[in-house]
């Protein structure tokens, strides 16, 4: 396994839009290190732990880190709490499996010191295990580009367990591809699927707080279409085997979403908030 190279901190310009660094995560202690370490060049880490118990805390402060810590049932509520917890200018919001290089920090720089715009995507390298796929990413199982930088401010998560929708207060910027940020997404296929049970029983609890859980034509619908977005539209077959997996995993979320609130309704009905 190779180490990560902590990125040299940088000190921005005189006058220069500060950037705060938000992680926000759940007893990730054996992944936040590399993560923290290549955060060196914000102005600013703030880390979000919801509801940890292993020794989260103690690496985060270990880096300087600001740290939030309570308990959110909700995806979007932790998040926006860890939004509001910043003070820079800009906000990278990352995950703790995700790593950015020294490559990407320079780009970042350059687009918010002269940026009139509200938000910038970042192109996302995904990885399972050591291997990197760049293409069939969909269908809200992976994406290739995410909207983490942002104007402090400017971007609101709603209140859902998995991938929240956002609301946005300003125009989107240039996309920022020429370096990416390295996602460590599955260790292995078993992850890989272990992630869609995840997932799914997420968005089955969301969609019973909802009351909307869909039809099951619909589903089936969308199930397709999302294989064959991934696999063709996409570009998995370039992937072989892996863009297979990851198309038939795409299309699978929507579909065991709702077979679990539609047969399972007492295993995942959210528990009510008080």
């Amino acid at each position: 396994m190779s180490a990560t190279v902590p990125v040299p901190a940088a000190v921005a310009r005189p006058g220069a839009p500060r950037i705060s660094a938000l992680v926000v995560a759940r007893n990730e202690a054996a992944r936040l290190p590399a993560c923290l370490a290549t955060l060196a060049a914000a102005d600013e880490v703030v880390v979000v732990l919801d509801r940890s118990t292993d020794a989260s805390a103690d690496i985060a402060r270990a880096h300087g880190a600001l740290l939030l810590e309570g308990g959110w049932e909700l995806e979007g509520e932790r998040r926006n709490a860890g939004i509001a917890a910043c003070t820079g200018d800009w906000i990278l919001e990352v995950d703790a499996d995700e790593h950015v290089p020294s490559g990407l920090w320079a780009e970042i720089r350059r687009v918010v010191a002269a940026s009139p715009h509200a938000f910038h995507r970042i192109r996302i390298d995904n990885h399972v295990g050591d291997r990197l796929i760049l293409h069939g990413w969909g269908g809200s199982f992976g994406t290739t580009l995410k909207p983490i930088l942002f104007r402090r401010g400017a971007k609101h998560w709603r209140g859902q367990r998995v991938h929240p929708g956002l609301d946005w207060t300003g125009t989107e910027g240039e996309r920022i591809t020429a370096h990416g940020i390295r996602h460590e997404l599955d260790r292995d296929i078993s992850d890989m699927l272990r992630r869609l049970d995840k997932y799914s029983s997420a968005k089955a609890a969301d969609m019973l707080a909802a009351g909307q859980i869909g039809s099951l034509p619909d589903n089936l619908r969308r199930c397709v279409s999302r294989i064959v977005k991934c696999y063709v539209g996409r570009k998995g077959y370039r992937e072989g085997g892996w863009g297979l997996l990851i198309a038939l995993c795409a299309g699978l979320f929507p579909l065991l979403s709702h077979l679990k609130a539609r047969l399972e309704p007492e295993r995942h009905q959210p528990t009510p908030q008080g």
